[in-house]
């Protein structure tokens, strides 16, 4: 075990429609969050869509640089946040993202995203977003603490909870395009994983 493990909290301008349709109301740049174990920042792991074209196919990721940049896009601004962790909270943090990503119960919590900036959030059964997840994470860190349940912080609350760690803020350059990432949706598929994840979620409230 590495004598000092780090994790990072990578907050990422997402260049997607839904990314910059935020910011349109917002003065705060960051519009998606991860957690990465490598410190190389080659794999990010999270809540998101699994294809861009796609946004209701969502759940648990393995992330690249390639879903952050792509296309015409070479490089995404990002904010990188590292927090020193105990050998303990490190293997918790492994074990908690290893039981998700074996989980295939876990799907995305598209209405606690939907209603944040609202109420915060709502808690539904094996549903998490990108917020949450990484709140989760951050939880199980032990060096931030949180007062309120973790499902309740957006992005830029997470931002603030880590103020008080190292960061840099930069570009990640991508290294090739993700061929099956861009692979486009058609108009049948939107509505069936629409119809997938409101399903699931109203037989979990």
């Amino acid at each position: 075990m590495n004598n000092n493990p780090y994790i990072y909290i990578i907050f990422i301008k997402a260049l997607t429609g839904l990314g910059r349709f935020a910011r349109l109301f917002s003065d705060y740049p960051y519009t998606h969050i991860a957690v990465s174990l490598d410190s190389r920042m080659e794999d990010f792991v999270t809540f998101s869509r699994r294809t861009h074209y796609n946004p209701f196919d969502a759940g648990f990721m393995h992330e690249k640089r390639e879903h952050y940049a792509f296309g015409k896009n070479e490089r995404v601004l990002v904010k990188i946040v590292r927090i020193p962790v105990s050998d303990e909270a490190f293997r918790d943090i492994l074990k908690y993202v290893d039981e998700i990503e074996k989980d295939d119960e876990y799907i995305f919590n598209l209405y606690s995203m939907a209603t944040m900036s609202i109420i915060h959030g709502i808690p539904i059964h094996k549903a998490l977003n990108c917020m949450s997840f990484t709140a989760r994470v951050l939880e199980l860190s032990r060096g931030v603490v949180l007062d309120r349940p973790y499902y309740k912080y957006d992005i830029s609350e997470i931002d603030s909870l880590t103020s008080c760690y190292p960061s840099r803020t930069g570009y990640l350059v991508k290294h090739k395009d993700d061929a099956d990432y861009m692979k486009k949706a058609g108009l049948g598929e939107l509505i069936r994983s629409f119809i997938r994840i409101n399903v699931n979620l109203l037989r979990r409230l």
